[in-house]
């Protein structure tokens, strides 16, 4: 699909809701406040019983569409099934705790201009609802072009700040693969990057908030036995690669048991952790008591 460079494409957003109010108007608001205004809305929601629903339709905007889902599913199968009500060339997402800056869609848009441009990020804010301070989730430059081997080693895609191609969806059967909970994002855009351009816009363009519902035990726990499936299963990946995952596993498995306590079996554990910055970082974690530990709610991975 080429974008016409002479006129405003079409960006469909789509928004997946599953009891948000607690911070859903500020991410409507996000969204009218762009400066570029040729876009629509996919609200998906997943069968919410608070007053996300309310909430949202109390913003009057023709841009703004809602759909109520049939039955609530995994947040996956919801992904897709607004993707398919999308009319745009362009695919935005963005979830109901997060916010985009005024500028966040006319500066990625721009990028869309080179034609071999398949889907464009940037940087982003992390706002931590615990202590009240935000910061650069990335201070070094961010890569561009086919970075499937950067990407892999150190996931720095927010799903908040990306706009891809339609038709980049469109020529594989599937989007999200519905198996998966929690790394759907992540296995969808690896496989994507294998093949496709990646441009970045290098300064933050929108904030993700860190709150009470972000970081859980049984979220977490999910996330490790997801990624070792993922592992297992994906047979391209070359030795380094491989052995490059298996040690964030393990970082995020002791990281897992400090949370749970078992500090003996951390230490354990630690000891097949081959960087010397993680081995010092987990010791850390060890050392601070663990009320303090849970309120970090840093990226652990």
């Amino acid at each position: 699909m080429l974008i016409n460079k002479n006129k405003h494409p079409l960006v469909s957003i789509i928004m997946n809701c599953y009891n948000g109010e607690t911070y859903i108007a500020d991410a409507v608001k996000s969204i009218l406040s762009q400066t570029f205004t040729n876009f629509e809305v996919i609200f998906w929601d997943n069968q919410s019983y608070d007053n996300s629903a309310l909430i949202y339709k109390n913003f009057k905007d023709n841009r703004l569409k809602y759909y109520y889902s049939k039955k609530h599913t995994s947040l996956y199968r919801a992904r897709n099934l607004a993707i398919k009500k999308a009319k745009g060339e362009l695919i935005a997402f963005l979830d109901t705790d997060d916010i985009w800056l005024k500028d966040k869609l006319s500066l990625q848009i721009e990028k869309f201009k080179d034609e071999k441009v398949k889907l464009v990020y940037s940087n982003y804010y992390i706002l931590n609802q615990f202590t009240g301070l935000k910061k650069i989730a990335y201070k070094n430059k961010l890569p561009e072009g086919l970075i499937f081997k950067e990407l892999l080693k150190n996931y720095f895609l927010g799903i908040g700040t990306v706009i891809i191609k339609k038709d980049i969806f469109l020529k594989r059967k599937k989007f999200f693969n519905q198996r998966f909970n929690i790394i759907g994002d992540f296995d969808n855009f690896i496989r994507i990057s294998k093949n496709n351009y990646f441009s970045c816009i290098q300064h933050p363009l929108s904030i993700y908030r860190i709150h009470n519902k972000s970081f859980s035990n049984k979220n977490y726990e999910m996330h490790i036995e997801e990624l070792k499936f993922w592992v297992n299963k994906n047979y391209f990946l070359n030795k380094n690669l491989l052995s490059y995952l298996k040690q964030k596993i393990l970082y995020m498995e002791i990281i897992l048991n400090i949370f749970n306590k078992k500090y003996t079996l951390s230490l354990k554990m630690l000891r097949k952790i081959r960087s010397a910055k993680k081995k010092i970082k987990l010791l850390l974690f060890l050392i601070i008591p663990n009320s303090i530990f849970k309120k970090i709610k840093i990226n652990f991975s």
